[in-house]
């Protein structure tokens, strides 16, 4: 009996350290890098977006910044229609491709959430528009990243290319529109979304980022916005 009681009473210890650890990871946060963010009021620096939908979030990054470097992911850019700003988002190979109606494609969100394993794509689409015309203010966060953050994070998004000798290549591609869908090497499940991959892209660059509970785009959002008041001040 005694034996039993003992035992027991490890089962309420066990239970709150797992409480405990998941805790800690939803709040961890990944460091930035001060060496990269925020940019020197000395130098330029490069204004990129960040655009939420609501449920997922899109960079926009000048053509420009992107097309003067070398490697694949400048390469793919170039081979883009025409359009001053890429937005650049990443997420599912099936389910963020299809356009029609959400009711249509629960079950396939449901696949897509739940099964590991799914292949996925980094978009690409050329925008004429400025990203500011393109969402209301308050679904748009924008800052200034360091030339060496925006590098560094250029780097990050070229590395979940799934490259064909050396190439990317176009997974996919909708009728009537510019965007196009390269084949990424990662996959896309509930512990690997598209807002938790726009939350690495970020931290890249140099932002501290909470990887974890970045499942919603209001949390990518926030990143950029707690950021932007830890640094209220350009380095100098």
């Amino acid at each position: 009996m005694k034996r039993r009681l003992k035992g027991y009473g490890l089962g309420p210890l066990v239970a709150a350290m797992a409480l405990g650890g998941v805790a800690a990871l939803w709040t961890w946060t990944a460091p930035g890098n001060p060496a990269l963010w925020p940019a020197s009021a000395a130098e330029p620096g490069v204004e990129v977006h960040v655009l939420d939908n609501g449920f997922h979030t899109d960079l926009a990054v000048p053509r420009a910044s992107l097309e003067t470097r070398a490697g694949p992911l400048a390469e793919a850019v170039r081979s883009l229609p025409p359009g001053d700003w890429i937005l650049i988002g990443w997420g599912d190979a099936r389910f963020y491709v299809d356009q029609s109606p959400i009711g249509d494609r629960l079950p396939d969100g449901a696949r897509a959430f739940f099964r590991p394993g799914n292949a996925s794509v980094i978009m690409l689409d050329p925008a004429r528009r400025d990203p500011r015309d393109l969402v209301a203010d308050d679904r748009r966060r924008s800052l200034r990243l360091s030339t060496a953050g925006f590098e560094v994070m250029a780097a990050h998004i070229e590395a979940s290319l799934d490259l064909d000798d050396g190439q990317a290549r176009i997974a996919a591609a909708r009728a009537g529109d510019d965007a196009r869908f390269f084949a990424s090497h990662e996959h896309f499940w509930i512990g690997r979304l598209c807002n938790h991959w726009s939350a690495g892209v970020l931290n890249a660059a140099g932002l501290p980022a909470r990887p974890l509970r970045a499942i919603t785009s209001s949390e990518v959002m926030a990143t950029i916005e707690r950021a932007q008041l830890d640094t209220a001040a350009p380095r100098d």
